[in-house]
């Protein structure tokens, strides 16, 4: 019996093992994560029965930690020799690596690339931020290791997606983070926003605000959409082009539903979701039991379906149709997101030059156009500014510190 819909697997080799000591990582402390390691056997039992579950014709790998680059290159070339001898003729497997980027060297380089994976790589903008909370386990700075990774990544033909978490930090410095990614010339970034929580819900530690959040993202908009359209691509503004075009969301915190990607402890245990690998989310064990029949199961599909309960705002809300509430990691006890304020800031701001750009685009006007014009109409809707006045975008600094330069 295959799973009725398509999904992916998240696949931890070595659990929540890691190289790095991420100041806010909500994971490596996780109870239900352990520290083994996923042996050849196992992974050749989850390959066969991902197969023979999915309805296909693509199936989706992406290796994740902890750092999965600790299990070694060799557990690599076994998988790819695996999911080879097994692909059902005329299906595609794909494979994402998300990486610290540490242990990359020139041999990894040529097996990625060989092999065709795609590659993320976790960076926090500038030298200063990511030096401050993402140090090595003898906490140690990381930063211009990992760059000169991302290097070695370019010269062998890939081009990495670069992951940038914001924390209450790094939302305060969005240009400079920015322009620090851009200056990478990946072509891809995204931003992934940290909010944790404390037992009873509490929203803790080095938490994003909301509002500050939206701020941030709202700078970051500006610079993208007038001067960088065509040339580099931030995941979430290229989410809301395609959705509002009348595309399908692609990332599943947008989706209106969920529980379409499983995680694969390095012990066969799997779990509803990456950010709810808890006991109350086990659904099953590889060997154990079928992928098909946790992906069908009751305890998924309302996991899936939970997903859609909102509260009223959020039903009434008129950007319902591209955001569905947000991650239900991100909700408290009524479903309400904590970065609702910051995120619908953005696309109260955003919504006009999104739907400007996309008119454009379905015109068959080029990116360098389409610019030009959306400029003009953002000269026009904001009128003389003076270049010491607060930016009107909402950042907080002066014109000519933001938007103007």
């Amino acid at each position: 019996m295959k799973a009725k819909y398509p999904f992916a697997l998240m696949v931890k080799p070595v659990g929540s093992t890691c190289n790095m000591n991420c100041r806010y990582c909500y994971y490596i402390d996780n109870n239900s994560s352990n520290h083994a390691v996923m042996d050849e056997q196992l992974l050749e039992n989850l390959i066969v029965d991902y197969f023979n579950s999915s309805p296909g014709p693509v199936v989706s790998f992406v290796w994740h930690g902890g750092e999965p680059m600790l299990r070694g290159l060799s557990f690599y070339e076994k998988a790819v020799e695996l999911q080879k001898k097994h692909l059902p003729e005329g299906w595609q497997c794909w494979n994402n690596l998300q990486t610290n980027g540490l242990l990359l060297n020139k041999k990894w380089c040529q097996f990625l690339k060989k092999e065709h994976f795609d590659v993320g790589i976790s960076i926090d903008g500038t030298r200063t931020v990511h030096d401050t909370y993402r140090v090595d386990k003898q906490g140690d700075p990381t930063y211009d290791r990992i760059v000169d990774n991302i290097r070695l990544l370019q010269k062998h033909g890939i081009q990495p997606d670069l992951l940038c978490t914001v924390n209450n930090e790094t939302s305060l410095q969005p240009l400079e983070v920015y322009n620090s990614l851009k200056a990478h010339n990946t072509g891809w970034m995204q931003f992934i926003p940290v909010v944790n929580k404390d037992e009873e819900g509490n929203v803790i530690g080095e938490s994003v605000d909301s509002r500050v959040y939206g701020n941030f993202l709202k700078c970051i908009f500006n610079q993208w959409l007038f001067n960088d359209l065509g040339r580099t691509n931030v995941q979430l503004f290229a989410e809301m082009l395609n959705a509002y075009a009348g595309g399908q969301q692609s990332v599943c915190w947008l989706l209106e539903e969920c529980g379409r990607v499983l995680v694969v402890e390095s012990d066969g245990v799997v779990y509803s979701c990456d950010h709810f690998v808890n006991g109350e989310n086990r659904i099953g064990r590889i060997g154990e039991d079928r992928l098909s029949d946790m992906m069908n199961g009751n305890k998924q599909v309302s996991f899936g379906h939970s997903k859609a309960v909102l509260p009223e705002e959020c039903l009434a809300c008129r950007y319902r149709f591209f955001c569905n509430g947000g991650c239900p990691k991100d909700r408290d006890r009524e479903n309400h997101n904590y970065l609702c304020a910051g995120l619908k800031e953005l696309f109260d701001y955003a919504d006009e030059y999104v739907r400007m750009a996309v008119d454009l685009l379905k015109q068959g006007r080029k990116a360098p156009e389409v610019m030009k014009l959306l400029r003009e109409k953002r000269d026009e809707n904001w009128g003389e500014i003076s270049r010491n006045s607060p930016c009107p975008c909402g950042s907080g600094r002066r014109y000519k510190q933001c938007c103007g330069r």
